[in-house]
């Protein structure tokens, strides 16, 4: 397992990476399940959860802490409790919501325009986005992260996870050739002071 922080400076973004967490058959399972996502993706609006497809262009579902996908916790809860002790030193008290599959498919431009993720229920502090697709297999679908006013492409890499503070202005620009598959996890904990 290797990790990097990309320090906060001007000409870069505060995120750091992870890799190796999770086998190819782990992968490939966590793939599947976001393959078959039917949700459309929403957006949350001062009326509520909305789809907003000028904004957002996904369908999601839902992976829930049982048996048989406790390994996926355990992983992320280890690789998110190691990056925020070595660089953020956020207050956590772990996972507060269900992981997202999301699934961007080129039929439709799958994106994800600049946002925030913030939570309505839980105080997201730190997020992760695990890469579950080969970069080989499709095109566009680039996630970035914007720090001061410049936006930089995350290194596409299968199994790749990175994490960087949940107030970070990111978006996933339109997938245009294949389909791009995520999971991604908000770890929560006291509002920030």
């Amino acid at each position: 397992m290797q990790y990097l922080l990309t320090p906060y400076a001007k000409s870069t973004p505060p995120f750091a990476w992870w890799e190796g967490a999770f086998t190819d058959q782990e992968l490939n399972w966590l793939q599947e399940k976001a393959q078959n996502a039917t949700q459309d993706a929403v957006v949350g609006t001062s009326n509520g959860p909305s789809v907003i497809n000028n904004v957002r262009r996904s369908q999601v579902s839902w992976l829930e802490n049982t048996p048989d996908t406790n390994f996926v916790f355990k992983k992320l809860a280890h690789v998110a409790s190691r990056l925020n002790a070595d660089h953020y030193g956020f207050d956590l008290t772990g996972f507060g919501e269900s992981l997202q599959l999301t699934n961007y498919d080129q039929s439709q431009h799958g994106m994800y325009g600049w946002h925030q993720d913030y939570g309505a229920i839980v105080s997201r502090k730190l997020s992760l986005v695990v890469q579950l697709t080969d970069p080989s297999q499709y095109e566009g679908g680039n996630l970035q992260i914007k720090t001061n006013g410049e936006p930089t492409n995350v290194r596409k890499q299968r199994g790749l996870i990175v994490a960087f503070p949940s107030y970070i202005l990111h978006q996933v620009t339109p997938v245009t050739q294949g389909t791009r598959q995520s999971l991604v996890a908000w770890v929560s904990g006291p509002a920030f002071k």
